[in-house]
């Protein structure tokens, strides 16, 4: 019995396997591996990796984030951003596919699994949040920028030397147009141009692995008959096994520091891409995701991944979506296909090791187009200003720089704007609105003709946390209000909006108490917080401010304050915006339904 409810406890799922659902995760599984046979070898080829590493990244780690990961329907494995990040960075440290970069690749792949692990046993899923989502959208178009950038070499027959920059293979690419191969650009077309065409005939049809064919058939006709005196074509390559094989990466372990920082920038990669994914196909599937779980789930894929010849992988929305489509009930699909995928592989080695590069290239192209999203960059522009220059930020800093730079600069430029907008909190001026039968109080800015103001009192609203950052701001507001109007000595503050105050705050307003009593005038407050109130009893404010000077109603406020204003200002008073203002020396008897309606206002 404890066994049981200890394996249901770590595969909730577990309840839900039938016959049935067997089945369709058995049908899901094959198109999960149909679909990363050509993207796990395009992957590592990016990730300046033998093509081999691609597969064995889809089997492993693909098992164990399943089981342990939250998500029922993601599937994990190689990702073009995680295998551009990997190359981006170990490039400059070893030689691409040299078993130098292998084995610096694998011990980065158990760092990030590690981390992950640790973020996730430490219940730091939030951390996640603070990758916004325009840092994530400007992350992914510079990525597939790049993406297509290396892909035009092989499309093109061209020879980039590893490691050079995207303005790099630009230049490199516009210098040697001469030298381009027809026969590497007619295979890319022709894998291009029936991919689109399955997928437009039939988007739950493997496009990309019949594209991929397409291309290996005109390849093959191009390389052995010499047709039309065609330049051969570039292709993968022997594939030495289908089953990951064991293997303990043979690094210095001195390295380990100088790895860390790499593997901190991978891991805020793929922790952002998986928890990303999971909420994607969640908001489909219905299901709730648990990001500290699955976190766990992705750092024991990374380190059982590292051991068995796999690099950093994470959720694959390219999989991801298809699965949960193909009608997956279970987590089970993800097992399924990663078995599936050896026996392809096994069954099918020989052929693989023909595939085209110049086909590989031309299903890169298609998955960075898909990645660079248009119509996200347009709704953001029209939404938010300072959201979209954090995207394009983002994105220029991946092109430009490290791409784990580029992740930190979003990052950064995301917690500056948050404290930028929360550093200014709304402090809006207030009236009695004469024009609703309600007369409910209402901004100035938000009335639709101009009104009076009460001559003697002003009437705020304070909205959001007045803290360290925010006091410097909200002292300059209230002393232009002083300056712009220097009768309204009197001052009545509306903070039930007020959420948040610290030591700072709380010494802002014994300032202002002090300069409103030096001026002849004072301070009220309507409705503060607990947490407020607890912090100005803490600070001493509340004694000098008085609890008389705390209102639990705006009726109660007005009533008190404006019994103390001055009787000379009041007699000759035009604006009488307050019911109470009806007992001030020369007011004008008013009709019971106006008193009415400002008794309501008040309440």
């Amino acid at each position: 019995m404890r066994a049981n409810l200890a394996l249901t406890r770590w595969f909730p799922w577990l309840p839900r396997v039938t016959p049935l659902t067997l089945r369709a995760d058995l049908v899901a599984g094959l198109l999960g591996a149909v679909l990363v046979l050509p993207q796990g070898v395009a992957f590592a080829t990016l990730a300046g990796l033998p093509p081999q590493y691609g597969i064995y990244t889809a089997v492993i780690p693909c098992i164990v984030a399943a089981l342990f990961g939250s998500s029922w329907h993601v599937m994990s494995g190689p990702t073009n951003a995680n295998s551009l990040a990997l190359f981006a960075m170990l490039s400059p440290v070893a030689f691409a596919g040299s078993p130098a970069y292998i084995s610096l690749a694998l011990a980065v792949t158990m760092l990030v699994g590690i981390l992950q692990l640790a973020v996730g046993a430490l219940r730091l899923g939030s951390l996640a949040n603070f990758i916004s989502p325009s840092v994530l959208l400007g992350f992914t178009c510079g990525a597939a920028t790049l993406i297509g950038l290396h892909a035009l070499k092989d499309l093109l027959g061209l020879a980039v030397p590893t490691g050079t920059s995207a303005f790099g293979v630009v230049r490199f690419l516009l210098d040697n147009l001469d030298t381009v191969s027809g026969s590497a650009l007619i295979v890319g077309a022709v894998t291009l141009a029936v991919t689109l065409l399955v997928k437009r005939i039939s988007r739950r049809a493997p496009f990309m692995l019949i594209g991929l064919l397409a291309g290996y058939g005109v390849a093959l006709l191009l390389n052995s008959t010499g047709w039309g005196a065609a330049r051969h074509v570039n292709v993968v390559g022997p594939i030495p096994s289908a089953i990951p094989p064991f293997h303990i990466p043979d690094i210095n372990w001195r390295t380990v520091p100088d790895l860390l920082g790499i593997a901190s920038a991978l891991t805020i990669v793929a922790l952002g891409q998986s928890i990303s994914i999971a909420k994607a196909v969640a908001l489909r599937s219905g299901q709730h995701i648990d990001a500290n779980r699955e976190f766990i789930g992705q750092g024991l894929s990374n380190i059982a991944g590292g051991f068995f010849s796999g690099y950093i992988s994470c959720g694959s929305l390219n999989r991801s979506v298809p699965n949960f489509e193909a009608g997956a009930q279970t987590p089970l699909a993800s097992v399924f296909s990663a078995l599936l995928l050896v026996v392809l592989v096994m069954v099918s080695a020989p052929l693989l090791a023909q595939i085209p590069l110049a086909a590989i290239s031309a299903m890169l192209l298609l998955v960075a187009w898909g990645l660079f999203d248009f119509q996200r960059l347009r709704r953001i522009a029209r939404l938010s200003r300072t959201e979209f220059a954090i995207a394009v930020g983002t994105f220029v800093a991946t092109l430009a720089i490290r791409l784990e730079m580029a992740v930190l600069l979003g990052t950064i430029l995301s917690l500056v704007a948050y404290l930028y907008r929360t550093s200014r909190p709304a402090v809006r001026s207030l009236v009695p609105d004469a024009d609703d039968p309600g007369r409910r109080f209402t901004p100035l800015d938000e009335l639709r003709r101009p009104q009076p103001e009460c001559p003697q009192l002003k009437l705020l609203r304070m909205e959001g946390a007045i803290y360290f950052g925010a006091v410097q701001y909200v002292t300059d507001r209230l002393h232009w209000l002083r300056t712009v109007n220097a009768s309204q000595k009197h001052l009545l503050a509306m903070t039930k909006s007020m959420n948040f105050i610290d030591l700072a705050g709380a010494e802002m307003w014994e300032a202002e108490l002090a300069e409103r009593r030096a001026a002849g005038g004072n301070l009220y407050f309507h409705r503060p917080r607990t947490q407020v109130l607890e912090t100005w009893e803490q600070t001493g404010f509340t004694a000098k401010l008085g609890d008389d000077h705390i209102f639990p109603t705006k009726r109660q406020a007005l009533h008190t304050i404006i019994g103390s204003l001055s009787p000379d200002i009041c007699a000759q008073c035009q604006a009488r915006i307050f019911e109470e203002c009806a007992q001030r020396p020369g007011a004008v008897p008013r009709s019971p339904q106006a008193n009415a309606s400002d008794a309501a206002a008040s309440a």
